[in-house]
């Protein structure tokens, strides 16, 4: 498998995991409630899976490979790298406002809600970017030989960012949120 497949592959189960979070914060406008078991399990994704596994192998291995190929690092992936930062900031205040509802501020849980779908928004735009744009000029530039190189790269950065069997276990979460908000 090509390292922009697993990449994609990657952006698949991170926009499952956006309509989740975009059904939860439905429920939690209709109704003020927010099921904390899940929630805490959508933020642990948002900041393990999609931030120190999938941006890291994007940051880390593929953004450097890219510019040595001959991409600007003021083009593309400067804008990719803005948007994980910005992305960060949005996890970041989702964390800190979550924090607040579970202390019984229960008027944190508007802005959770307008954090949450701001972050959405931002995630779908850029997977898009990547996919349909960066991703096919890697699989352009790159030889099969370097992205056999970075595919082993990814595999040691999920091994030693987020560990053994993480991996699965966010698959599972994955799918029972998909069930329980019948996605």
């Amino acid at each position: 498998m090509k390292a922009t497949q697993q990449l994609r592959n990657e952006h698949e189960g991170v926009k499952v995991m956006l309509i989740i979070l975009e059904q939860v914060c439905r429920q939690l406008e209709a109704d003020r409630n927010l099921n904390e078991e899940h929630f805490d399990g959508i933020l642990e994704f948002l900041k393990v899976f999609v931030d120190k596994c999938h941006h890291g192998k994007e940051e880390d291995l593929l953004f450097p490979a890219l510019t040595a190929a001959g991409i600007p690092e003021d083009g593309p992936i400067a804008v990719m790298l803005q948007e994980h930062e910005m992305g960060r900031n949005y996890v970041k205040s989702l964390s800190d406002y979550y924090a607040k509802y579970v202390g019984g501020d229960q008027s944190a849980s508007k802005t959770i809600s307008k954090i949450a779908l701001a972050y959405i928004a931002l995630l779908r735009n850029h997977i898009e970017k990547e996919n349909d744009v960066l991703f096919v000029m890697a699989d352009r530039l790159l030889s099969e030989q370097k992205q056999d190189e970075l595919y082993e790269g990814f595999e040691r950065i999920e091994e030693e960012r987020i560990g053994a069997g993480k991996h699965e276990e966010f698959h599972g979460l994955l799918k029972r949120l998909s069930r329980m908000y019948s996605i």
